[in-house]
């Protein structure tokens, strides 16, 4: 029997980032990149149909720069609860914790992360510090503003270092050349950054070891997997690409390979479910989120990324948790779903 809800899905609205971003392209001959977004797009109407199945009405919403649209929209169609996958607005990462702050008001229950949670897990040199804070471990690391200078006689950070952009996700600005082993090299990362992106730099160890995905599912850990580097080309760094994740034709795709569950000794299992829960509860994740951790070669776990609502979809690596785990996609849709349901106020 269908349960009595009203489902809104709430996505955002294709966006082609990197044509529009600053109103330009980037350099000529940099990076080749392309829509991280594209493939929740093609999985809607398969995500529609699956939640058809346990709800009597589910809905779908794209979200857009129009705030009063958005909320006109939401009020008529009158969900009893939102399942929030909206992650930017015309490719402006900070507002995914804005808009979420939105279902607060309206007063409406939705699925995933709160507003504070998504805040401050998206700006990373505050993702640290709050690790820092309650003991756990995360790689050394310097945030460098837009104006900031870079000093050599100041660095302390012991090469290789990996230059991120500060409030991205989804590997946005990641590439090859993201790890860099010497100042003068450092200092042109950063300027790359700096001219196509216009926004601070997160300078952080690079910790060279294998690589984890732990997902979280309310408060059940999943299946961990493994990220398998063995067939990438020695040149290239150990890393989790831009294109790793979203360029199916790219060395990086076809070559950094999920393994779940991953291949590992009891202890070390424990080690890497214990960090990441820790990590879980310090960032106040709730419903699901994905912790990534790179452990060294003497198996220290170091927590490089915390996920909150990461991608969900049938091919991403939460749900292959979740397969592994003996749940099936239509399931998982439904858990995330009843983890909202479950807020509505009787």
């Amino acid at each position: 029997m269908k349960l009595n809800f009203r489902v809104l899905i709430c996505y955002n609205e294709p966006f082609t980032f990197y044509q529009n971003y600053l109103g330009k392209e980037l350099d000529a001959g940099s990076e080749i990149l392309d829509l991280s977004e594209r493939n929740f797009i093609s999985q809607l109407n398969s995500t529609i149909k699956l939640l058809s199945k346990r709800f009597k009405y589910v809905y779908s919403l794209a979200i857009g720069r129009d705030l009063l649209k958005s909320i006109t929209d939401i009020k008529e169609l009158k969900p009893d609860f939102i399942i929030n996958f909206v992650e930017t607005i015309e490719g402006k990462s900070n507002f995914e914790s804005y808009f979420a702050g939105l279902y607060e008001i309206l007063g409406i229950p939705y699925t995933g992360n709160t507003p504070i949670a998504l805040e401050n897990c998206l700006y990373k040199s505050r993702t640290k510090q709050i690790l820092d804070s309650f003991g756990i471990n995360t790689p050394k690391f310097i945030k460098l503003e837009n104006d900031g200078k870079l000093s050599k006689s100041k660095f302390d950070l012991k090469f290789p270092v990996i230059v991120k952009l500060l409030n991205e996700d989804a590997s946005i600005g990641i590439s090859e050349n993201s790890v860099v082993y010497n100042f003068v090299n450092l200092l042109k990362r950063v300027k790359y950054l700096k001219d196509n992106f216009n926004q601070p730099t997160l300078i952080e160890e690079y910790i060279d070891g294998r690589e984890f995905n732990v997902a979280i599912l309310g408060d059940e850990i999943l299946p961990i997997s493994e990220i398998v580097f063995e067939s990438l080309p020695a040149h290239l760094p150990k890393i989790v690409t831009y294109e790793a994740k979203w360029s199916e034709n790219s060395i990086y795709y076809k070559n950094t390979i999920p393994r779940c569950p991953a291949s590992i000794k009891t202890g070390i299992k424990k080690r890497l479910e214990k960090t990441a829960y820790e990590a879980y509860k310090a960032l106040e994740c709730r419903d699901y989120a994905r912790i990534d951790i790179r452990l060294s070669k003497k198996n220290v776990p170091f927590v490089i990324e915390v996920n909150p609502n990461p991608d969900v979809s049938s091919d991403a690596g939460f749900a292959r948790a979740a397969y592994a785990a003996g749940i099936n996609y239509e399931e998982l849709l439904f858990r995330i779903a009843m983890l909202a349901a479950n807020r509505i106020k009787k």
